[in-house]
């Protein structure tokens, strides 16, 4: 193991231990980083919507666990094997991806076949764990390859994205997964460009992300869909050229009076089977929808297959904003560093003991990224 060896003994961490329970501060022991890992000092950790899913067991997750993917911080040490990053390098965790599947080879790790044996497992490919409580008892980790929600974490090489050190970091983790899932979405996968028009059906933070990105590269119609009013004035203020409010207008028919035949590109991020059907008949002839929203299982979309055969759309499914970590989240914060992706205007800061006031502030909607400081980058 290379670089400083902080002791890990007792560092504190968030767990959640039953359904919907609290996240509970606990002195937790983690492992020392295997050939291909990377301890990381965490200072901070974005809270997304897919941690509150994990707790609440939307995603079945196994319990007692660590959550928390959206890390930002300071490799401590490495392991033998690894390369991309030394100690003392500035890091933003993401996904995790096994790098040998098809998709992987052909370049598209957030399509990785492994992806939630890798993600969701709780534990490590070979069935290890890092973590154990005060009590010696082991502790389901890996959430992402990370679980950041403590004041150290171990990732996989694969996970970690070098950043540069002039960026704030304690703003930089939200990259890793809900803001690089927005924006890439807007980047990546509809390629949306100059003069394009695109509707974003839901103004939360990856939403939001969209906006900011679809105003980064230059759509003159970009339309912000939402029910929060505060949400929509805030989307003005990113981009949005127009806003609809879905209480009080049909969003359809207000798309085809802005624009006369629908956008070309369309995003949602709700999951909700009426607003995904939405997206796809505000489509243009030829346009595409791209769909990020995480809807429960079972549920089903009805889409008129008459309208999408006769007027040629496409609907994609995207993850992660089929981002290329790597090279996709320092682009992000060279954006963010020239003042063109304001990606900050979405956050609130909390500190690590107010990490139930932050996921409660986020499921009502009276915060849209909430950020958690760890601890200082000093």
């Amino acid at each position: 193991m290379y670089g400083s060896s902080p002791s890990t003994d007792r560092i504190e961490a968030a767990v959640v231990r039953q359904k919907g329970g609290k996240f509970q501060l606990e002195t937790v022991k983690l492992g020392a980083p295997e050939h291909d890992e990377v301890l990381v000092r965490i200072v901070a950790t974005g809270m997304c919507h897919t941690d509150m899913v994990a707790r609440d067991q939307v995603f079945p997750v196994p319990q007692p666990i660590v959550l928390g993917h959206e890390g930002a911080g300071i490799v401590e040490a490495i392991g033998a094997d690894v390369v991309k990053v030394a100690s003392g390098d500035h890091v933003v965790l993401t996904f995790l991806s096994c790098g040998r599947c098809r998709a992987c080879q052909e370049g598209a790790p957030a399509s990785c076949e492994n992806f939630n044996d890798l993600n969701f497992s709780g534990h490590r490919h070979d069935g290890s764990h890092a973590l154990s409580d005060h009590d010696g008892h082991m502790l389901n980790d890996r959430f992402f390859g990370q679980s950041s929600f403590s004041a150290f974490a171990i990732a996989n090489e694969r996970n970690v994205v070098k950043v540069r050190k002039d960026a704030p970091l304690e703003l930089l983790g939200p990259l890793g997964c809900g803001i690089q899932t927005g924006a890439g979405a807007v980047l990546n996968a509809l390629k949306v460009g100059p003069g394009g028009s695109l509707a974003v059906f839901g103004a939360g933070a990856v939403g939001l992300s969209g906006v900011l990105a679809a105003a980064a590269t230059g759509a003159t119609t970009i339309i912000a869909i939402d029910v929060v009013p505060s949400r929509l004035e805030l989307a003005k203020s990113l981009g949005a050229t127009h806003v609809i409010n879905t209480r009080e207008q049909n969003a359809v028919e207000v798309i085809r009076q802005i624009t006369g035949s629908g956008v070309d590109y369309s995003l949602d991020t709700t999951g909700r089977p009426e607003l995904v059907r939405a997206a796809v008949e505000a489509l243009r002839p030829r346009g595409k929808c791209a769909i990020v929203g995480v809807t429960k299982p079972g549920i089903n979309v009805e889409i008129d297959p008459n309208d999408l055969m006769q007027n040629c759309k496409t609907i994609c499914g995207v993850i992660e904003g089929n981002s290329v970590p790597d090279i996709f989240i320092p682009h992000l914060v060279d954006l963010y560093m020239l003042g063109r992706f304001p990606f900050d205007k979405l956050v609130k800061f909390y500190s690590f003991d107010e990490i139930n006031e932050a996921a409660e502030d986020s499921e009502k909607g009276e915060t849209i990224k909430p950020i958690i400081r760890i601890r200082t980058a000093a």
